[in-house]
């Protein structure tokens, strides 16, 4: 998928020449591939897109092998995998993370352990947010291209059978040693630029839930005229129309959320938006695949049926943010929030 998409300009396509997404070319891209059916392959398409690649472009020279593997991979010609979350640390609190590098005047030696990281055993490369220096201060933290094949790198599967498509797996770094012009960025600016390209991933995890959810609702109204009660569809029972009815509101209000705030995310960094869109992102998308669930029956648990596609889905809730601490985000904010709203 991401050679296809890479030769066909899909993936460069995505970007303005400042490097920022155009949210309506991500929408049309991830509505695209979401209609295989494939969420894991899905994932690894918008977790490189939306987060690895314009980390990446943003910290690459104009010349020399960072410049030559962005290119790469935005060819197609290669896979890119973003080691963030780590072995040493919970998910959530990175400035906390055991991964170190030593940066010297001719090698880089990089240290530590990633995990749950999307494209893991399909990456060429693993663009790696190290600790270059003690301490919690964000300004200890820097990026660093990581070649798969390196000595000293070893990728074991992630143990689940859930987005296999994605093949996420852990990875460890042993002494891993690299030539200094793999550096991505300037040394202590990893946590900024992480920070500042996060909204243009829970932009892309919102436009795809929309995506998912109204497949999935599609599928699950053509099941229930299909199945009958007592000579009736289901469809035509009253609670059961209500209860569908009041999902599709749900994906129709994220679906207004994704249009309104998506330019204030891509172009203007509005890190408030983009926990605003992750925190209704979190909140919708299991609600609405509970329901498709149950009304689908037994045929729910199917292989392809919403049961699976709702456990898969946890993932709206737990990457790039858990709900509930993206909900304490938006609650920071709520006094200009609501002095918009009030406007």
């Amino acid at each position: 998928m991401w050679r296809t998409c890479g030769a066909a300009g899909l993936i460069e396509g995505l970007y303005d020449n400042k490097g920022d997404v155009a949210p309506r070319r991500l929408a049309e891209l991830l509505t695209a591939v979401d209609a295989r059916g494939d969420n894991g392959v899905t994932l690894s398409l918008l977790v490189q897109t939306a987060s690895a690649l314009p980390i990446l472009a943003a910290g690459a020279p104009a010349s020399g092998p960072v410049h030559e593997a962005l290119h790469s991979v935005l060819s197609g010609a290669n896979t890119l995998a973003l080691a963030a979350t780590d072995s040493a640390a919970a998910g959530s609190d990175l400035a906390d993370l055991g991964t170190e590098m030593t940066i010297g005047p001719d090698e880089i030696v990089l240290r530590g352990g990633k995990r749950w990281i999307t494209t893991a055993c399909a990456a060429s490369w693993f663009l790696v947010l190290a600790r270059h220096r003690p301490g919690r201060h964000f300004t200890s933290f820097t990026w660093v291209l990581v070649p798969a094949d390196a000595p000293g790198v070893r990728i074991t599967p992630a143990d689940t059978d859930l987005l296999a498509g994605s093949a996420t797996g852990h990875v460890e770094f042993t002494d891993v040693r690299l030539a200094p012009d793999l550096l991505v960025g300037r040394p202590g600016r990893g946590m900024l630029a992480f920070a500042q390209h996060m909204g243009t991933e829970r932009l892309a995890g919102g436009l795809w839930a929309r995506a998912l959810t109204a497949r999935v609702l599609a599928d699950t109204k053509e099941r229930l005229t299909r199945r009958h009660v007592d000579g009736r569809p289901l469809w035509h029972n009253s609670s059961v129309r209500q209860r569908f009815a009041t999902c599709l509101v749900q994906v129709g209000q994220l679906h207004a959320l994704c249009e309104t705030l998506g330019e204030r995310i891509t172009r203007h960094q509005d890190l408030a938006a983009a926990a605003l869109l992750k925190s209704a992102v979190g909140l919708t998308a299991d609600s609405v695949l509970a329901v498709c669930a149950q009304l689908q029956g037994a045929d729910g648990l199917s292989h392809d049926g919403a049961q699976r596609i709702r456990a898969e889905a946890a993932v709206f809730g737990i990457g790039g943010g858990v709900t509930e601490l993206v909900l304490d985000a938006v609650a920071d904010h709520a006094d200009p929030w609501l002095a918009e709203l009030q406007a």
